[in-house]
């Protein structure tokens, strides 16, 4: 395994380096199954215990399983939870979300926003908007509009997903019919030409399409590790996404086959780590 070190002072970031340890560690035993303390130590620059202490934590959370001497993927665990998704790729989201928020007219407007790291960004991108009506199934995105008395916000009803702390079944499906809006925004699990945009949880998919049926256009927001991967459930077609807004690490190869079965492509540059 190649290293994957993180050079970091100070206590916030200690837990960010934390965080991307953890992401690692989930990442590292995805691809394998099960993976050795060693092999982890050695992959992620870090002593024996803090690795143990990590499996210990992760393994509290019902995300792996330890073994005698490593750690075994839980069941068919394969979906990041939202609470280690927020410190991954941080400023490309950021900067996506910034270029979503200009995509959104001026005035009196009505848009959607599904659940999502990066869809929680855009909610903070437009929390000092006016005349904006916000639809949206999120427990975080709505959280982020809950004091702003210039935004009129809508929840919908349903069952929350405790890894994406979103909404979902018949009854959000419900709300999503009853509604018509000028711009949904989409978070996705992947995004590729093969399948369109995809979501670990078919629950989740059926609910974001409800959302997507009702809008007059689609936007798809999307870091550039999304693009060119397949996950289990799909939600939308290319043929209904009208655009993708994605990063400058993104896969330019997949992005033109997106962009040649009509999706309107916007690629942010992310600044090179210093």
């Amino acid at each position: 395994m190649s290293a994957i070190g993180v050079s970091a002072t100070g206590p916030r970031a200690a837990s960010s380096k934390r965080s991307e340890r953890m992401i690692a560690i989930l990442s590292l035993l995805s691809e394998s199954g099960e993976v050795r303390l060693g092999e982890l130590s050695d992959a992620l620059l870090a002593s024996a215990a803090t690795i143990r202490r990590d499996l210990a934590d992760l393994e509290e959370q019902g995300l792996l399983t330890r073994t005698h001497g490593g750690a075994r993927v839980r069941g068919d665990q394969s979906e990041l939870p939202v609470r280690l998704k927020d410190s991954q790729y941080r400023e490309a989201k950021q900067l996506i979300a910034r270029k979503a928020a200009q995509l959104i007219p001026s005035g009196r407007y009505a848009i959607a926003l599904s659940g999502g790291s990066t869809t929680a960004e855009v909610a903070k991108a437009l929390a000092n908007r006016s005349e904006l009506t916000i639809i949206t199934n999120s427990l975080t995105t709505a959280m982020e509009f809950a004091s702003r008395p210039n935004l009129r916000v809508m929840m919908t009803g349903g069952l929350i997903r405790s890894n994406s702390f979103e909404l979902v079944g018949p009854l959000a499906e419900n709300t999503f019919n009853a509604i018509n809006v000028g711009t949904a925004i989409l978070g996705t699990d992947g995004v590729s030409a093969l399948t369109g945009a995809t979501t670990f949880d078919e629950t989740e998919a059926r609910t974001n399409y409800a959302m997507v049926t009702h809008a007059q256009r689609v936007i798809v927001v999307a870091d550039g590790s999304k693009i060119g991967r397949l996950t289990l459930a799909k939600v939308a077609d290319l043929s209904e996404i009208h655009e993708l807004i994605t990063d400058s690490s993104a896969d330019h190869a997949e992005l033109d086959k997106i962009a040649a079965a009509g999706v309107n492509i916007h690629v942010v540059e992310v600044p090179p780590p210093a």
